[in-house]
């Protein structure tokens, strides 16, 4: 039997209008009301009659978050800020995983089993600016991360290039002048994340007077631990060594600590790591890592902000980011060791 409106609201102790208003996304409900709703709505599997409602309303009141997965930390940090700001405006937000793939990446794009759906934050994957052009005109539609956008796009992102730009230099003013890369797949010619990062450390290199070893370049094709563990397996196999590294992601970074630990390679004394994205279990590393940490909650808001105000078409939003420099590169202070001996 079908979950009703009134089911909602006995679950939930309010009254059937009081669902109705938060299932209609009714802007005049308090928010701790508004969660008990939605909590009431996802145990009870109740699910809007949306043909009745979009006729009534005009919109679905909902907003969708679609990322290549929800498993990896940073994209489960996105899911979790992203369904909460939506219940701040008055929407349910839906999440999708395409997993990477250019089909479910396309499907997401035609619209596909989204003509309910009034926006979208879309962080792709696999597809080209030329194939992202392709997009359904009748859907709105935000792009997430550094891919570049086609034109009438608009796009949320960290500044990849200033980012892994100042990790880079961090790296050399600490001495450090032989510097691996691991995450950029060379033959991918796509202006994406990894490429542009790469052209941030490639510009401290260049800004200090140091060549880059084309062998210190190891591309992946997927951004974990167990890809950033055999990346530095073979880094740690070169005739000559590096003495750092940066890796794209956090996780490919923990998995290059690793690989140094089996090895016995001392992190940072022999060789420095130093990842991307701020993860949390970064500061419960052993060395804890240093990251470039963006403001994941600004890179939602933005975007979120952007498809319910109606400023979709075009707008480039570039959000603040940190350098949080930790034991993967700079050891511990004497008094950090006295403390944590």
């Amino acid at each position: 039997m079908a979950v009703r409106l009134r089911d909602v609201a006995v679950q939930a102790g309010v009254s059937v209008r009081t669902v109705s208003n938060v299932v209609n996304g009714k802007p005049h409900v308090r928010p701790a009301t508004r969660a008990r709703v939605l909590e009431a709505i996802t145990a009870l599997g109740y699910r809007p009659n949306l043909s009745a409602r979009q006729l009534k309303y005009g919109r679905g009141g909902f907003l969708a978050l679609v990322v290549p997965e929800l498993e990896a930390p940073y994209f489960a940090e996105l899911a979790a800020l992203f369904t909460q700001v939506c219940v701040e405006r008055g929407y349910l937000g839906l999440l999708e995983s395409t997993g990477g793939t250019r089909h479910h990446e396309q499907l997401v794009l035609r619209g596909a089993q989204t003509h309910m759906i009034d926006g979208i934050l879309f962080s792709p994957l696999s597809l080209s600016g030329p194939e992202l052009a392709e997009r359904s005109p009748s859907q709105p539609m935000v792009l997430l991360g550094e891919r570049e956008p086609p034109p009438g796009w608009s796009r949320v992102a960290v500044d990849s290039v200033a980012a892994s730009r100042a990790v880079t230099e961090h790296l050399i003013a600490t001495g450090r002048k032989r510097i691996a890369v691991i995450g950029h797949w060379e033959h991918d010619r796509t202006i994406g994340t990894g490429l542009l990062r790469f052209r941030g450390v490639i510009d401290a290199l260049d800004a200090a007077g140091l060549a880059f070893d084309r062998q210190l370049l190891l591309g992946v094709r997927k951004y974990d631990q167990e890809s950033g563990r055999r990346a530095m397996s073979t880094l740690l196999e070169c005739d000559e060594r590096p003495d750092a590294v940066v890796c794209f992601n956090d996780l490919m970074a923990l998995g290059a600590i690793r690989a140094c630990y089996e090895a016995g390679v001392a992190v940072p004394d022999e060789i420095a790591i130093a990842g991307f994205d701020g993860i949390r279990q970064a500061a419960f590393s052993t060395p804890s890592l240093t990251t470039i940490t963006p403001d994941v909650e600004a890179l939602v808001r933005s975007a979120v902000g952007l498809l319910t105000d109606g400023c979709d078409d075009g707008v480039q939003v570039d959000v603040p980011w940190s350098l949080t420099i930790r034991e993967s590169t700079a050891g511990r202070s004497p008094r950090e060791k006295f403390q944590l001996s």
